[in-house]
């Protein structure tokens, strides 16, 4: 391949992977996110290949052949498809099958079954939960007719090690178009004109930001990509960088070319592995296409991009914590003005996005701000992706227009809310923490808000990243604010005081709480406190961190009291507050839980209902485990 990638081999990639592509009958994707393949997606990919050759099926694994005959079908890899609950996946096209739970052993009834019977096999397609429908494929499953994928589309269709197949998409030609037919205050009011706002929590218009760092004085400037995604149950920006990792360097690049940046930085939690290596390689890919580069595309435009890991410090999220650990300092927050756009990176002029930003940048070069504007709210056009966890029936990656509801996206899309017992009651719904340790906390009477950026902020919540944590009425929303600040207190830098000691000291009450020593003092004082760190800390680390507990507080603040007053657990969650009992009626006497209790905390006669005494138990649940009757409750 040429190393300078004009407009007329760009197209000439496309073509020839388009035209080796038409030759395959089907196409079969696997998918090869984190969690499918956790599940065993690559040995379901292994067998595939091996047993088609076994059956003689020509199910090809690459577009490299040479010979022109027709192929049975070709194989390939693909991002997470975002139905983590059923993998893992199998699409195979033109014919719409999904394959839900595949496992290698299902692979030679699959080739038999439908590439050579060209029936389906029943038992793998999905089964609507609440109705017993069973769906051939994402045509038909509501999971995913209910969602509008736009940065998700390619992620689980495309194979993401494929630079061609990204090309044949439409792939980089935004930023062709931005480097040969648009100036930088050009590239800079079409986003502006999209009304495209920081997908990473705050919401700052996105042209805005870019347009304050083009007009600093010319000289070096930097483009950083925020890949720490911290926030627990969240995964949208690794899906995105795993599933779709040209997307990410064309946005970035677009940028560069709006603000004059020459140097980029990907900036990737070291948690995230397979995200980095399909980074690194889509790096590799584009400058040896000649995309990424020196002279790119025939101009004097020039871009080189870097990815690094990170150190796994939640704190790193915040712009100036990550701009120091890419120097080589310690993840810590810095002061604000300058803003990054003034002094960032080395001092100098930097543009720092999220990877859903960045991704949503090509899309919009390349179908106009118009197209982008048509959905979503006024004043949060497009599409936000979330992750979707919890007492949910379908968990996962799903894909919405802003303005889209509450109850739409749990309900409809997320397929109801699931009891203990697995069972589908949506009556059984308490709540929805959405942007983890720095959101809030939803409840029934918001399950018709549109889920936007404003809407959010004017009851006290926020978009966040986009993590969804569902609860049933088994959830006790003290242990949940509990677990909240104790990430965010473990993930605190430590640089100034009200989040350093502030966060411990919150967390000390909670423990009081949940275990029975809180006083007619605590809950004023926890409220106190929390507000006064939401005040007093320096970063968005801290300022965020009382939000879980004072959004709780808010909506479930009859359940703080029975903690406090009444020493009781509504949920019955936290062990502290549950008093251990057995029952006489079920009780047979065997004394088996009295000879396994540790503390010889059991007493009573062979043959007779035995008792708890509650001073010595320490709930370790031995007794619970051992009793044969299930006599046994409150631990």
């Amino acid at each position: 391949m040429s190393s300078t990638a004009t407009e007329l081999n760009l197209e000439q990639i496309g073509s020839a992977y388009d035209e080796a592509a038409a030759q395959c009958a089907r196409r079969v994707v696997i998918c090869a996110g984190t969690g499918c393949m956790a599940g065993g997606a690559l040995k379901v990919f292994k067998a595939l290949h091996e047993e088609a050759k076994a059956l003689n099926i020509s199910l090809e694994i690459d577009l490299d052949f040479e010979d022109k005959t027709d192929k049975a079908g070709l194989l390939t890899k693909s991002g997470c498809q975002g139905f983590c609950q059923m993998g893992p996946l199998m699409s195979i096209e033109p014919d719409g099958i999904l394959y839900c739970g595949v496992k290698p052993g299902d692979v030679g009834e699959i080739l038999r079954t439908t590439f050579q019977d060209g029936k389906l096999v029943q038992r793998l397609l999905y089964k609507v939960p609440a109705t017993g429908k069973v769906c051939n494929g994402h045509g038909d499953i509501p999971f995913y007719t209910q969602q509008k994928r736009t940065v998700l589309a390619a992620c689980g269709s495309m194979d993401p090690e494929d630079v061609r197949e990204y090309i044949a998409r439409g792939g980089y030609a935004g930023v062709r178009k931005a480097i040969l037919e648009m100036s930088d205050e050009d590239v800079c009011k079409s986003l502006l004109d999209s009304g495209l706002r920081g997908r990473g929590g705050g919401g700052f218009p996105t042209g805005r930001k870019w347009d304050l760092t083009r007009i600093q004085p010319k000289g070096k400037k930097y483009i950083v990509c925020n890949g720490d995604e911290g926030d627990p149950g969240a995964f949208m920006d690794r899906s995105v960088m795993e599933g779709n990792p040209h997307a990410v360097i064309e946005g970035m690049m677009i940028a560069a070319r709006a603000v004059g940046a020459d140097e980029g930085y990907v900036y990737v939690r070291a948690e995230y592995p397979l995200a980095v290596a399909r980074l690194r390689r889509a790096v590799k890919d584009a400058e040896a296409i000649g995309v990424l580069g020196e002279g790119i595309f025939g101009s004097d435009f020039n871009f080189s991009l870097h990815v690094m890991e990170g150190a796994g410090a939640f704190v790193c999220g915040e712009e100036t914590a990550l701009l120091a650990s890419i120097e080589g300092k310690r993840g810590m927050p810095m002061p604000k003005p300058p803003f990054p756009a003034q002094s960032g990176l080395w001092g100098r002029p930097t543009v720092i996005n999220n990877v859903e930003t960045l991704a949503s940048v090509p899309l919009i070069l390349r179908n106009g701000a118009a197209w982008y504007r048509a959905m979503g709210t006024e004043k949060s056009p497009g599409t936000k992706t979330f992750a979707l966890t919890g007492h949910v029936a379908n968990t996962g990656l799903i894909e919405v227009p802003f303005g889209a509801t509450l109850r739409k996206i749990v309900f409809e899309i997320g397929g109801g809310i699931t009891r203990k017992d697995g069972t589908i009651d949506n009556e059984a719904f308490k709540a929805v923490q959405i942007g983890g340790p720095s959101g809030g906390c939803l409840t029934r009477e918001h399950l018709d808000l549109p889920m936007d950026f404003d809407s959010l902020t004017s009851i006290g919540a926020m978009v966040g990243s986009g993590g969804l944590v569902v609860m049933n009425q088994g959830t006790c929303m003290v242990r949940i604010a509990k677990f909240f600040m104790q990430f965010t207190q473990n993930e605190s830098c430590g640089k100034c005081v009200p989040c350093r000691e502030g966060t411990k000291q919150m967390l000390q009450l909670l423990d009081d709480i949940t275990e029975g020593r809180a006083t007619e003092e605590t809950l004023p004082l926890l409220e106190q406190l929390a507000r006064n760190v939401k005040l007093g800390s320096l970063c968005g680390l801290g300022k965020t961190a009382p939000n879980p507990v004072l959004s709780t507080l808010k909506h479930f603040r009859a359940e703080y009291e029975a903690h406090v007053h009444r020493k009781v657990c509504p949920s019955r969650e936290c062990k502290a507050l549950i008093t251990p009992v057995i029952e006489a009626a079920r009780c047979k006497g065997c004394t088996l839980c009295a000879t396994k209790c540790p503390v010889d905390a059991i007493e009573g006669e062979r043959k007779a209902p035995h008792h708890i005494d509650v001073s010595k138990c320490i709930r370790c649940g031995v007794c619970v485990e051992t009793c044969k009757f299930n006599a046994i409750s409150g631990i």
